[in-house]
Formats: structure tokens, C-alpha cells, sequence
């Protein structure tokens, strides 16, 4: 059997899903109403450009007015507004998009379109969600038109009667919920404009009667007076040429959009008009906390209208340790996230603006090396993480990835000071200061990684670059730093059995080797693999369970005056001056427990006690 239908769509059961569930939060329904508004001015001038409509020469202006006493939210704009005809086509057919219509309408009159916003048709219905009812005052732009007076209560009903208003444009007025009266409150708008509207085209004015108007004077001294200030900022920045734009306007800009008085390092301005349209600032902060990744914020946009923060299939997400703004006219308001997963444009929108930081870092590299080393610091963590996220990103910077190593230098990987087939590093400059000492006592040198994401990024490394391995600064001990001085075994295998019988832990390996640095009785070496494991479960909370215990190797220096001296001494004493060698390399390797803290103050005492 075979039959053929057509699905049934019911007003009542789909209307209550609207008002609840058409948008994830509801402040944004301030955002699509005045994007409605937006898009009618647009409309308005578009026709105007093409001797369709006239011109009245009246500013573009937005106008929102709460009103706590009636609980009424008011948006009102002079644009195109509607005929009655229009209002019932428009208003009351749920999903159908007049800036669609319009745009198709118009495309081989007009090339000014660019900026129509709303394709859903859904934008006017968002008010629902805040409102018992909604009613629209509007007049069309067209000869002899009649005004229009539209209300709902958001049933499947409607009522259209002749309206009041005289100039052209609409006014959309809710009639706010007992529940959601927070959005009459002018500070709680104030702030979902700056949100939402913040870089709108249009000038926006909040309850512009209550404000106090500008007053400037004019070239004879004459007071002129000028409506308040609007809310947002029409000509944002990322809209002029680069070239056009100064480094005080960029760090101006910065903190407009940021609200961030810590100066930016450096910027990049997108401007792509092929194959999509982009255009954006991304900003580089300073680091504040030299050991934890700081997140940014990426500010998404489309034809200025705010969609919403740090979205990664848009922006690739180690770029959402930057601060900045991209607008992209392509991307719709309302777009889910599986939409932009699998939409192929989205995807070469992120690879562009991936190549065109890489680009920016890699000039700066080649141009002026000097800023790049002095920026190094701040901006490696963010490179880092695009490397590890982004082998692509990985391929276009890996020659620009600097080291800073314990002599001060700044190294490319190639560069890296190495022991054979080794690269060692820091990661505590202070905790691993007697191996620092060692090292450069004896003319080497080692980089340093000391950045939580260093965790991560030398195990990336050490997979990308296959040839060269990574070992911690106290983790062996290369032959560079080694004497030449040679002991006897059997002298070495008394100091080994002096120490075990001391300490009494048969856990902790104990071996002799005579170093070029004879003042320091003892080093502590920890197994690379194993701390690395260690470091791993510590910085994901143990998640990978009890991991063993990193192996500690007690590194006697046979080439130290105390140690040669050890043998002499009564077993007391002995067992007192091994305990003190061994805290004294515990403690320049890592921070003593509470129970060895206590120990070796007490033996630090009795020590003293024998000098007496």
C-alpha cells in the first residue's frame, strides 16, 4: 500500500514551543528585535539608494523605552515599517522571512543588501518569551499608506486595526510578564545591549528622554545641543582598512570591547572580501599568571550583530586564548551546533584565520626578531596550545618556537643547546637552582620549560621530533658533567654500603660518580618516564589512579672533601652527616615534607651541637 500526504503543522501546539524553546536564553530576544529594527532601516535605505523611496533625510535611530509603571518594553525604529497586507504576511505566517523576500526581491536593483540580517523569520517571535502580549505600531514608507496597529497575546489570534503613528517605521511593544520583569530595569538593558547590540549599525537609545543631552560649542562659542549619547558604537573598528586604523585606536578599541586596561602586545586585523567575507581584530594580551593558560574571549558577529563567545567551530580553540572580534556575514543568528560542525564554508573560515595568525607570527619572526623575543613569554603558552590542538598550525610556526634557555638566550629548536641526542630542561628555576649551578660551572647550557603547558608540549615534541629526546635537568646526569678523576670500586662500594646502612631505605638506588663540581656531596636524579607519569596524574587530579612513585637515584659525589672524608668518622656521626647529605639533595631537588622538615631542623641542631 501506498499513499501520499501532507504534514500538518497546528498553530496552538507549535506556538507554545516557540515562546519556550526558540532560543536557549532569553535575553536574546532584545538582540532579535532590534536586529528586526536594523534590518528595516537597511531595507529603507536600500530602496532610497535605488530612487524607490524617498529619502526624508531623517537620521537612522533606534529607540528602546522601559517603562516600569505600564511594564511595557518599547522598540522603535524608522525604517521601512509595514502596510496591513504586510503585517499579515509577515507577522502572522511563523517562519516566513521577509528579509529573504526582500533580498531576493531586489538583488539585480540593488548590490547594498549585504547587511540584512534576519533569514528565519522567527526573530519577532522571541518576544514571547518574555511577554503576556505583544503589540506593533507601524506605518510604510510607501505614498498614502495607512498606520497599523497589530496586538496578540500570543495565542493563535490576532487583531489589526487602524494605527497612530505618523512617521514612517514600526514600534514593537511588549507588555512584559510579571516573571521577567527584570527587563524593564535600565541598568539590566543597558547591559544586554553592550552584550548583544553593542556594534549594531544604527544608533540605539535607551529611554533617550530621561538622559541628559551633549553640549558642545560651536567655532563662535554658541552652545549647540545634541541628543544623548547612544548606547552602542556603529563603526567599529575591525570595519576600516588596516591602514587606516592607528595603534591608539586598536588599544582604544581593545578596551571597549574588553573592558581589559592591560595593554595588549600586538593585533592582527582580518579583512578578507574572497572567497567569504571576514573581517576582525584578534588581540594577543599579556599573560597574568606566568603558570596557568589564561582563557580569552572571541567575540562571534554577523554583520555586527553579536551571536555569541568563543564559538570553536567557528574560531579554532587554542585561538580562544586571544581576545578578539570577528564578524562574518555568512554565518546566521540562529545556527546549531552540528550545523557548523559540518558546514564546509565554517571550516574554511577557521583554516584561514589560522594561516593568517600563523602569517603574523612568522613576520614578526622574520622582520623584527627582536619584539618577537621580548613578546616570547607571553604568547608561547598560546603557541604551544595551537601546537598540540593544531599539527597543521604546528607545521607553519615549528621554526619560530623559541627556547629561552638559563643563560638568557632565546633558541629555535634547531639552535637548542644539546648533549648528544638530549635537550635538557628547567621547570623550577629556584627548586632546581644546584643543578642550574652545575651546568653552567661547567659551560652547559639548558631551556627553559617551565609553563603548565610544558607538560604536555615536550611529550608533542618529542613525538614530532623523533630524533631528539627531552630529559629534565635532575633527571641523569651527561657525561659533560662528569670528572676525571677515578676512585677505586672498592672505595665506591664502602661509600654505597656506608650510605644504605645510614638512610636504611632500601627503595632509594645509590651509586658513586666524581663530578667536575666538587662542592656538592650529593645530587638526587629522578627517572624522566616516571616523574613524567607522576607530573601527568598530578595535573588531572590522580585520575589515572596511584601511579608509582618516580625513581630517585642518590648520586654521591666522590670528588667532594666531606664525602672522602665520611669513611673516618664513628658510625654516629656517619649516620648523622649521610641523613643531612641526603636532605640537603632532597632539598635542591624538590620541597621537604612536613615529617623531613621537622628531621632535618633537628638534625641541622645536632650537627651544631658537635661543632661546640
Amino acid at each position: 500500500m501506498q499513499k501520499e500526504g501532507q504534514i500538518k503543522v497546528s498553530s496552538e501546539n507549535i506556538f507554545p514551543i516557540i515562546k519556550k524553546w526558540l532560543y536557549s536564553d532569553k535575553d536574546i530576544f532584545l538582540r532579535e528585535i532590534v536586529a528586526n529594527a536594523c534590518d528595516a532601516i537597511k531595507k529603507y535605505q536600500s530602496l532610497c539608494s535605488i530612487g524607490e523611496a524617498e529619502n526624508d533625510g531623517i537620521k537612522p535611530r533606534i529607540e528602546i523605552i522601559a517603562d516600569k509603571n505600564a511594564k511595557t518594553l518599547t522598540v522603535t525604529d524608522n525604517g521601512i515599517g509595514m502596510t496591513a497586507d504586510e503585517v499579515e504576511k509577515y507577522i502572522t505566517q511563523i517562519a516566513f522571512s521577509g528579509a529573504e523576500e526582500f533580498i531576493e526581491k531586489y538583488k539585480d536593483k540593488s548590490e547594498d543588501n549585504a547587511g540584512i540580517i534576519g533569514h528565519f523569520g522567527l526573530g519577532f517571535y522571541s518576544s514571547y518569551m518574555v511577554s503576556e502580549s505583544v503589540e506593533i505600531e507601524t506605518l510604510s514608507y510607501q505614498p498614502n499608506s495607512q498606520p497599523v496597529h497589530w496586538v496578540s497575546d500570543g495565542s493563535t489570534t490576532y487583531e489589526i486595526t487602524d494605527g497612530t503613528r505618523t512617521q514612517h517605521g514600526t514600534s514593537i511593544i511588549m507588555h512584559i510578564t510579571e516573571d521577567e520583569e527584570e527587563f524593564l530595569d535600565k541598568d539590566k538593558l543597558r547591559d544586554l545591549l553592550l552584550k548583544y547590540c553593542h556594534f549594531m549599525p544604527y544608533e540605539i537609545y535607551l529611554n533617550p528622554a530621561e538622559e541628559e543631552a551633549v553640549v558642545t560649542k560651536d567655532a563662535d562659542g554658541n552652545e549647540i545641543k545634541h541628543d544623548a549619547k547612544p548606547v552602542n558604537n556603529t563603526t567599529p573598528l575591525w570595519l576600516k582598512a588596516p591602514r587606516d586604523c592607528t595603534d591608539e585606536e586598536y588599544k582604544e578599541f581593545y578596551v571597549e570591547a574588553f573592558h581589559d586596561f592591560n595593554e595588549p602586545l600586538f593585533w592582527i586585523h582580518l579583512n578578507v572580501d574572497y572567497p567569504f567575507n571576514l573581517k576582525g581584530i584578534l588581540y594577543f594580551p599579556k599573560q597574568t599568571d606566568k603558570l596557568q593558560v589564561m582563557p580569552g574571549e572571541i567575540k562571534l558577529y554577523s554583520n555586527q550583530v553579536y551571536i555569541a563567545d568563543n564559538i570553536k567551530e567557528v574560531v579554532p580553540e587554542f585561538l580562544m586564548l586571544l581576545k578578539g572580534v570577528i564578524d562574518c556575514p555568512d554565518i546566521p543568528l540562529n545556527v546549531s551546533r552540528s550545523f557548523l560542525q559540518n558546514d564546509g564554508e565554517v571550516a574554511k573560515i577557521s583554516k584561514h584565520i589560522t594561516k593568517k595568525v600563523a602569517d603574523k607570527l612568522s613576520s614578526m619572526f622574520k622582520n623584527d626578531r627582536e619584539t618577537y623575543e621580548k613578546y616570547w613569554d607571553d604568547i608561547a603558552p598560546f603557541i604551544k596550545f595551537g601546537c598540540i590542538k593544531d599539527e597543521k598550525f604546528y607545521d607553519r610556526v615549528k621554526d619560530i618556537i623559541l627556547f629561552k634557555t638559563i643563560s638568557g638566550e632565546y633558541k629555535t629548536f634547531a639552535d637548542c643547546p644539546k648533549q648528544g641526542d638530549k635537550i635538557f630542561y628547567v621547570t623550577d628555576e629556584s627548586v632546581q637552582a644546584q643543578y642550574i649551578d652545575m651546568f653552567k660551572a661547567n659551560g652547559l647550557d639548558a631551556v627553559l620549560l617551565t609553563h603548565t603547558i610544558d607538560t604536555h608540549f615536550i611529550s608533542f615534541l618529542e613525538y614530532k621530533e623523533s630524533g631528539t629526546k627531552l630529559a629534565r635537568i635532575d633527571s641523569e646526569l651527561g657525561d659533560a658533567l662528569k670528572s676525571d678523576e677515578v676512585t677505586d670500586d672498592a672505595s665506591n662500594e664502602k661509600l654505597k654500603e656506608i650510605f644504605k646502612t645510614a638512610l636504611g631505605d632500601d627503595k632509594l638506588e645509590i651509586q658513586t660518580e666524581g663530578l667536575k663540581v666538587k662542592e656538592t656531596p650529593a645530587i638526587l636524579l629522578q627517572n624522566e618516564y616516571m616523574r613524567r607519569m607522576n607530573d601527568m596524574n598530578t595535573l588531572y587530579g590522580g585520575i589515572f589512579g596511584g601511579s608509582p612513585e618516580a625513581k630517585e637515584t642518590l648520586v654521591i659525589n666522590t670528588t667532594n672533601d666531606i664525602i672522602k672524608t665520611l669513611p673516618t668518622l664513628s658510625e654516629e656521626n656517619r649516620t648523622l652527616v649521610c641523613k643531612h647529605i641526603l636532605d640537603l639533595a632532597t632539598i635542591s631537588q624538590r620541597k621537604l615534607t612536613a615529617d623531613e622538615l621537622k628531621d632535618f631542623v633537628a638534625r641541622s641542631v645536632e650537627i651544631l651541637g658537635i661543632i661546640k
